[in-house]
């Protein structure tokens, strides 16, 4: 029997990226790697395994946005914003756990 795997991290939850130390917000989570082989190639040198929850984030003070796997990822404890011109499409608000989330989920 498979072990159910959960995600360890939730959308609007702030992340610090391990390798690249960037700060930055949660804004999806897939449950195992979506995207497509050639962009795993390309980007993901680390080579990060498929079968674990990956992260779309939105990083700290650019315009663009990440796909991270969940083993490059941290929780971001400093309590300090988060800068990003499409924060305001995901979120309403920031709290001491994150930003609550524009999405009502049931």
């Amino acid at each position: 029997m498979d072990k159910e795997k959960f995600a360890r991290f939730s959308v609007g939850q702030r992340v610090r990226h391990k390798l690249f130390d960037y700060r930055g917000v949660v804004f999806n989570v897939d449950a195992v790697f979506s995207s497509d082989e050639q962009w795993y190639e390309q980007v993901a040198q680390s080579r990060p395994p498929k079968d674990a929850p990956w992260y779309h984030v939105l990083p700290n003070g650019t315009t663009h946005t990440t796909y991270v796997a969940e083993r490059n990822l941290v929780a971001d404890t400093s309590g300090e914003a988060i800068h990003h011109p499409l924060l305001q499409n995901f979120f309403d608000e920031a709290t001491d756990d994150g930003y609550r989330s524009r999405e009502k989920f049931n």
